[in-house]
């Protein structure tokens, strides 16, 4: 047995899989976040053990009997959080989450720096972990000075279950501090925020050993003392680690709260002037790229708040056919975007409407929108040097079929839907702590499920979109024009 677990923004998920990969059960726990001022988002570092000691008592109470099997455990978890320490490993302040976005002053002094954008590849944005420790300096000086660790989430529980300070590449890459390229922590980029390298934990890759369980954990889980913990991932890592997404072009497009385009690179291919993230991957000599669009399934769930219509009866209204554009577009922009603006003060807009614009036409273009932001970052990893044939469609969005169609139409590709099965982050993270555990080959583990569908691009409306996509391209400068 492997245990996967992943520590997310709203509760830990454990997943325990079999030596065949075959899910056996999971448990979970609950999380809050404080947000005490506009923009900020925390947690308490303490909650994280509590809600992975809930998960696990669950899933130990649905299975009893296979503990004592368990031979390895990996982690994942949400990325970029700023976990402080003191000497003695006590936590200094409360989390400052990947989410927060008090910092943006701090990242925008840094992004102005030459050497972030150039030795990470990324641009610093105030959801990363170096500005968030440039504001502690700032404005909480005391807390600066007694900063002997920065850990991010997932490894604040790997200190617990081990005892280490270890952290792994796919994570460590979203701190603004990696070198990418090369892999390993710039002293360089440490220095600029005042930091040393000695404060930052040691790096392995998300397939090796990265400590041990500890054998008070170990004895009242019911697990041997010394089982393995494995370096683990981010958490878009680890669910690509899930889904198979490991080898040069292979992708998947995330349809949840938010929106992932994830392509998966054998080389370092940066190109931080459209705002795709690239970020090392939890395998050896592997990256990868992300386009993030922040309101996918949002603005449909936005759209289901104003009408008073869940987000199911919406998309049912269009029925099972794709249809051409209507003229009217929505750009998806509720909180800012990410790729390929940058641009946390934009904000979204229907256009084109006129007295017959009904409902439904409204709910066609929030996903058109969608799915034209989605076009956006696949237009940005090309200019990266990735270019992708098909993708997997994953995340609650996907269970429509017309999103897909039109998301497809969107992109020009193929759309895989994959059989039902549980390949997030916990299950990824489970098959790190099996390659950890038993030195199994990464790419055959990490193997892609069953296709159950594939959804084709409409050939017949490929030019209304093509026209519907090149208005949509005109909407941004116009529309910042009027709100800078």
């Amino acid at each position: 047995m492997y245990l996967g677990l992943d520590l997310g923004t709203s509760g830990v998920k454990a997943l325990l899989i079999d030596a065949g990969q075959g899910v056996i059960g999971s448990g979970h726990g609950t999380l809050d976040v404080s947000r005490p001022h506009p923009g900020w988002s925390e947690q308490d570092p303490l909650h994280w053990i509590r809600a992975c000691e809930d998960a696990i008592a669950e899933l130990k109470a649905a299975h009893p009997g296979q503990f004592a099997a368990i031979k390895g455990i990996g982690l994942s978890g949400q990325m970029h959080g700023a976990t402080l320490l003191d000497a003695a490993d006590q936590v200094l302040r409360p989390c400052i989450l990947w989410n927060d976005t008090r910092s943006h002053v701090e990242a925008a002094a840094l992004d102005a720096d030459p050497r972030f954008r150039a030795l990470t590849g990324n641009i610093v944005f105030p959801g990363f972990t170096a500005p968030k420790l440039a504001w502690v300096k700032n404005n909480e000086p005391a807390v600066f000075a007694k900063v002997a660790k920065v850990l991010l989430p997932k490894d604040f529980l790997r200190l617990w279950l081990t005892g280490e300070h270890i952290s792994e590449m796919s994570d460590s890459a979203g701190t603004s501090w990696l070198d990418v390229g090369k892999r390993r922590w710039s002293s360089e980029l440490l220095a600029a925020t005042s930091l040393e390298e000695k404060q930052m934990p040691s790096l392995v890759e998300g397939t090796e050993k990265a400590g041990a369980l500890r054998a008070g954990l170990a004895s009242r889980w019911g697990i041997a003392a010394g089982t393995p913990v494995a370096g683990g991932a981010g958490d878009n890592a680890a669910s690509a680690c899930g889904m198979g997404t490991v080898g040069a072009g292979h992708a998947f497009v995330s349809l949840g709260t938010s929106g992932v385009l994830f392509a998966a690179n054998a080389a370092y291919l940066p190109n931080p002037a459209s705002a795709v993230h690239t970020f090392c991957h939890a395998l050896p000599n592997t990256w990868h790229q992300m386009g993030v669009i922040l309101s996918a399934t949002d603005s449909l769930n936005w759209l289901s708040e104003i009408t008073g219509k869940g987000a199911g009866e919406l998309t049912s209204e269009l029925g099972e056919m794709l249809k051409a554009p209507t003229g009217v577009s929505f750009l998806p922009y509720l909180s800012g975007e990410r790729t390929p603006h940058n641009d946390s003060a934009i904000r979204g807009s229907f256009t084109g409407l006129a007295h017959e614009s009904g409902r439904a036409v409204l709910t066609q273009a929030v996903l058109e929108g969608v799915a034209f932001a989605f076009r956006d970052s696949l237009e940005a990893l090309k200019t990266a040097g990735t270019t992708l044939t098909r993708v997997t469609a994953i995340g609650g969005g996907s269970r429509s079929r017309y999103w897909l169609k039109a998301i497809a139409t969107a992109l020009q590709l193929p759309v895989d839907i994959p059989a039902d099965g549980d390949f997030g982050a916990a299950f990824g993270a489970a098959r790190l702590g099996l390659i950890a555990a038993t030195g199994a080959d990464p790419l055959a583990v990490c193997s892609a499920p069953r296709t159950d569908a594939t959804i084709e691009p409409d050939a017949a409306l490929g030019g209304a979109f093509a026209d519907a996509y090149h208005r949509y391209r005109a909407l941004y400068p116009a529309i910042k024009a009027v709100t800078a």
